[in-house]
């Protein structure tokens, strides 16, 4: 491990209210083949990662039952039992049918073989967080939520959390089960889910950008990023990684790799301090962008 790399220098933040976990976290999808299917083409080397992500300070771990699918809980269960000071969190509701095919399942019935299934996997008595990968359009979302809460109740899962949802979403998640995360994907150029982080700031919910290195036209060379990036003799990914970090007390990134050498540029990416100017300069730049690629996708 390198000098100086920790990703407790991110900071801490309570999922829940009382799991406290390193803001900077891994996204455990890329783990696993072409297509997020089967076995990935170097398992030797995602060991490698995963074993290292404690010794780098990475104590929050994100996987879901459809990458490989099972794959990647069964890798995370090979590097990291017994899980000293580890939390993960899986989801759970979408199904597989070949690389790169999901389709959603929320039937209580299945979502709650989602989880029993989850924790045979990871060997858990308990899943830590547990987030409802999609809901499903086809099932009251009620009936969703209200097999989570039970699930909740009979200690199945600690916290749960959703995935790509809105506002609405959320708040009409609440009566049954107090939300601890939300995934949405969010990143410098793409400001979708901007208003969600916003409300789950305000509630104290955690948010969890997925995709959150992705950076588009501002990295070519002598863009602000770039000029950005070579001030702190950091890469364009890293100076991404600290701008989503700085955005709200209430992010998690969790980028992810398969290869040891990339997570630990991505945690070196946390001793990047962006001052407010570099941030607002980049945050203006990357709403720039997103409007730009609107623009040209509503033209197409």
């Amino acid at each position: 491990m390198s000098s100086g790399i920790s990703a407790s220098l991110a900071g801490v933040f309570k999922l829940g209210g009382d799991l406290p976990v390193h803001r900077l976290g891994f996204g455990a999808m890329r783990i696993t083949g072409k297509g997020i299917w089967g076995e990935p083409a170097n398992r030797a080397e995602v060991l490698r990662t995963l074993s290292a992500l404690p010794g780098l300070g990475v104590n929050f771990v994100d996987t879901a039952d459809s990458y490989g699918p099972d794959v990647s809980e069964e890798l995370i269960r090979e590097a990291l039992q017994p899980y000293a000071n580890v939390v993960v969190a899986t989801k759970g509701g979408l199904t597989r049918h070949g690389p790169d095919i999901w389709k959603p399942v929320g039937r209580p019935e299945y979502l709650r073989q989602c989880v029993l299934m989850s924790l045979r996997r990871l060997g858990r008595e308990q899943i830590d967080l547990w987030q409802l990968h999609r809901i499903d359009p086809q099932v009251p979302r009620e009936e969703q939520f209200a097999c989570i809460a039970q699930m909740q109740k009979e200690g199945l899962i600690r916290h749960a959390g959703l995935s790509e949802v809105s506002i609405e979403d959320i708040k009409a998640a609440a009566p049954y089960f107090k939300v601890a995360t939300v995934q949405n994907r969010f990143n410098l150029i793409d400001r979708t889910s901007e208003d969600v982080l916003n409300y789950c700031e305000k509630q104290g919910i955690g948010f969890i950008p997925w995709f959150p290195l992705a950076k588009g036209a501002l990295a070519k060379p002598g863009s602000l990023l770039d000029t950005v990036a070579k001030a702190h003799k950091a890469s364009p990914s890293q100076v991404a990684l600290a701008w989503v970090l700085k955005c709200s007390p209430v992010t998690l990134p969790i980028p992810g790799t398969s290869q040891l050498v990339h997570l630990q540029e991505n945690v070196a990416g946390v001793n990047v301090k962006l001052s407010d100017d570099e941030f607002a300069a980049l945050d203006a730049a990357g709403k720039d962008e997103f409007k730009r690629a609107g623009a040209t996708a509503s033209a197409a």
